[in-house]
């Protein structure tokens, strides 16, 4: 048979075009496989200690064990499936609980219990030991403006005691600053602190940064505040003997013109791309972002439609990128009216309905946030904590089943592609479905070994890349 096409022909044709799909592969290169937190909470500078994330894991257990001190207190206030089905009798719920703790997971999970039981004893379990994943200190609306000598003197001590908490191993596993804006009114302040906050932080580490450390530039509107960002990480990189491109940053989507700006364009890949690499997480702030649209106070909660139409832009504009996106806040907080030492059985029972009021509110907001691809979010009061696992786990947990079933299927095809030497291109689906189960087992959903379910063994896992799991089955073949 005769080709149209010569050999030489195809060959620059591909050739040519080969260029441009790498092109577009550096530019899209994929989620990221890293680990991303599933929340980020923001405390005011001025109140940060070296133990502030101990602390806030203590109240926040405590929060969880005074209005729920059971998982299916938890369960009936949620309204997790089958919360109905469960017992409201005092000794039948301990001889549920006895029942079920003396049970091994196998067992466990035959039970229709098993679901509750299980995420509010894991809620247990991280409040214990990695309550705030990540925490950002606070230089913007959590600390407010004040004379330039207090903030002064207010960055100083923070960044002592992040030094502190550094050594003594009480930070969290992810830690940054919020520094003020780059607007015209407020940029020197914001440079200012920055300035300071890191000087003296290297003054006391030798140069050591916290691991996964970042900058968080608020209130972003245009690519020059970011490119002017980065000239200053540069000098001060420069200045404290640092690796290019060791600093960090974030930025935050809360105003509209950072979703269409002056011409009709959605700006944010120009203003990651001004970030030169460094830019590595957009989060969203829900109260700013519908005050720029004219919502009304009452209604500015991360529900409303405005908040999901600048979610779904930002997914457009940065799906496939490695932008880690972060989804906002919930202003209402689970904390009781009455603090007296001694109450009285009212006071006592509106101190319960007002904490499960915002748990309620809390966890129906987190999960919209993860069904809608928005895995991390804010928290701003330490009782938040316990609603933002339940939320996380009930997720995570409930969609496992059906996860693992679709990701040992995938590895089967890509197996079968492996041994008949056919090309599986197909590893950016596997990677989204290894995605889900490396943030299920990040934030203590699951285990490693519980994910080897999946026909993936710790090694492949561990990998947290779907490619390289192919490539290294095809060379043991």
């Amino acid at each position: 048979m005769n080709f149209s096409i010569a050999d030489i022909e195809k060959e620059i044709l591909l050739n040519a075009l080969a260029t441009s799909n790498k092109a577009f592969q550096r530019i899209y290169p994929g989620d990221k496989p890293d680990r991303q937190p599933v929340h980020t909470v923001y405390g005011g500078a001025n109140l940060f200690k070296a133990d502030t994330c101990i602390k806030m894991g203590e109240i926040a257990l405590k929060s969880l064990q005074t209005y729920a001190p059971d998982f299916i207190t938890l369960a009936k206030v949620l309204q997790f499936d089958g919360h109905d089905q469960l017992p409201d009798d005092k000794k039948k719920k301990e001889k549920l609980i006895s029942k079920l703790d003396k049970m091994n997971e196998a067992e466990r999970r035959k039970t229709d219990a098993w679901l509750p039981y299980t995420v509010y004893n894991k809620i247990i379990q991280k409040l214990k030991t990695e309550a705030v994943e990540d925490f950002r200190i606070d230089f913007e609306d959590g600390f407010g403006n004040r004379p330039d000598d207090e903030e002064d003197a207010t960055a100083v001590q923070a960044a002592n005691e992040l030094a502190k908490g550094m050594k003594q191993k009480t930070i969290s596993p992810f830690i940054g600053i919020r520094i003020k804006p780059f607007t015209e009114d407020l940029k020197s302040r914001g440079v200012r602190t920055l300035d300071i906050f890191l000087t003296t932080l290297f003054e006391k580490t030798k140069g050591k940064l916290p691991e996964n450390f970042v900058v968080m530039l608020p209130k972003v509107t245009i690519p020059e505040q970011v490119t002017t960002m980065v000239r200053l990480f540069e000098i001060i990189e420069r200045k404290n003997n640092l690796n290019p491109g060791t600093l960090k940053m974030e930025t935050m989507v809360e105003a509209t013109q950072i979703i269409m700006d002056a011409e009709g364009r959605n700006p944010l890949m120009r203003i990651v791309k001004a970030g030169e690499g460094r830019l590595i997480a957009a989060h969203f702030g829900t109260y700013d972002y519908t005050a720029s649209c004219g919502i009304t106070a009452k209604y500015q909660t991360m529900a409303h439609p405005v908040c999901d139409f600048a979610h779904h832009m930002t997914k457009v504009a940065l799906g496939g990128t490695g932008i880690s996106l972060s989804d906002g806040a919930t202003n209402v907080m689970p904390v009781a009216p009455h603090r007296e030492e001694k109450l009285n059985a009212k006071q006592k029972k509106e101190n319960q309905n007002s904490v499960h009021h915002a748990w309620k509110i809390g966890y129906h907001h987190t999960m919209h946030s993860l069904i809608n691809g928005f895995y991390q979010g804010w928290d701003l009061n330490p009782a938040q904590l316990p609603m933002r696992y339940a939320a996380t786990y009930h997720f995570f947990l409930s969609s496992m089943s059906d996860a693992k079933h679709r990701l040992k299927n995938f590895v089967e095809r890509a197996a079968i592609s492996t041994l008949t030497g056919d090309i599986f291109d197909d590893a950016a689906t596997g990677q989204g479905l290894l995605n889900f189960f490396l943030k299920a087992m990040n934030c203590g959903a699951i285990t490693e070994k519980e994910a080897t379910e999946t026909g993936l063994t710790i090694d492949e896992i561990r990998s947290r890349s779907f490619y390289k799991i192919l490539q290294g089955r095809r060379s043991k073949k």
